[in-house]
């Protein structure tokens, strides 16, 4: 017990603390001079990490993942009987305060989730208006292209293949995130853009807008020859009544890969026949444009056809860090989340969808 005294008086209270143990073993004390041993370093279970020189010898209490914090852009996966797919979801500053809307984004062939927010810079956008954005990623396994397989019939309806495992994606983070459930839209890419027509179709209740930006409307093919067919303009038109879904849609009229007539398609599908004001415009970047709006009898809008003249297949006014982008082209992203945000879903004010 002198040597314990004489090192602490030093300030050693690592050597204090081993004398005193050395001490009680002498004694007979059930204290252990050495802790028990511990899993090796390649465990599984362990993540070995060293102690600060002035932590105190006590056990750590077990590690725990921080909550992600509110501007993050974080990594998720999802899974259920439909299948199983990674996805992004970018939080918002705001996130936790109020339920904010929620905005998913299914990007297009060869893309992915990284590739797609870069481009769009849609998360640029819901730091200034306070949504969440979800980006699903398509596996290689389920499509080597990485397209969502809107064009196959089990692809096409609701509860069942890709729009379910998305539909259900969506409802699990709202689950966990303070969602608004009458701000819940969805838009996409080319095929990421057809599947989003699919989901707006499909779930109603769910999704109270949809973007389509040059893609197709549900139903044009049921598999890969007419799928060909549709991309070039041959696809079969809208049957049926109109879906009264509200839905914007950006195509370029020199668009070599989704024939520009299919964006007629889409606003067919959402609107029926009805009526358009059309207005000319050009954008700041030298792109002219032609905007259709089509309303309700009421005169609330129902349906906007932007066709951007001279841009091919490319997300209008994205960044030129993303794949398939315009940036001459008028301002989709800021276009698409004005149409969002003045269309909740029917159900705001008496039950949530």
């Amino acid at each position: 017990m002198r040597e314990a005294t004489r090192l602490t008086r030093k300030g050693d209270l690592r050597g204090a603390a081993a004398a005193i143990r050395a001490a009680l073993s002498r004694d007979g004390a059930a204290q252990p001079a050495m802790p028990p041993s511990a899993p090796a370093a390649n465990d599984p279970r362990v993540i070995p990490a060293p102690l600060p020189a002035s932590a105190p010898e006590s056990p750590a209490a077990p590690a725990q993942a921080p909550r992600p914090r509110a501007g993050e852009f974080i990594a998720g996966h999802y899974a259920a009987e439909a299948g199983a797919r990674d996805y992004k979801l970018f939080i918002p500053p705001a996130a936790g305060e109020r339920p904010l809307p929620l905005l998913v984004m299914l990007h297009g062939c060869t893309q992915d989730p990284e590739d797609f927010a870069a481009g769009t810079a849609m998360n640029e956008a819901a730091l200034v208006h306070g949504f969440y954005v979800l980006y699903p990623a398509q596996s290689a396994h389920a499509n080597p292209h990485r397209c969502w397989n809107w064009f196959k019939h089990n692809h096409q309806g609701r509860g069942r293949g890709e729009p379910e495992l998305l539909a259900g994606m969506t409802r699990e983070v709202m689950a966990h995130y303070a969602i608004d459930p009458t701000r819940v839209y969805v838009a996409g890419l080319s095929a990421g853009g057809a599947m989003a027509a699919i989901l707006g179709d499909a779930y109603p209740d769910l999704f109270a807008a949809v973007g389509v930006h040059s893609g197709l409307a549900t139903g044009t093919a049921k598999d890969v020859a007419s799928a060909l067919g549709a991309m070039k303009g041959n696809g079969a038109k809208p049957a049926g009544a109109a879906s009264g879904v509200p839905t914007i849609v950006f195509h370029g009229d020199a668009d070599g890969t989704v024939h520009p007539g299919n964006g007629d398609h889409v606003i067919t599908a959402s609107a029926g026949a009805l009526e358009a004001q059309v207005e000319q415009g050009r954008s700041a970047g030298g792109r002219a444009y032609t905007r259709r709006v089509v309303r309700r009898a009421d005169g609330t809008v129902l349906a906007e056809h932007w066709v951007v003249h001279g841009a091919q297949h490319a997300w209008s006014g994205g960044k030129a860090k993303g794949s398939y982008t315009d940036p001459r082209g008028p301002d989709a992203t800021g276009e698409m989340v004005r149409f969002f945000m003045e269309h909740p879903h029917p159900s705001a004010g008496t039950s949530a969808p």
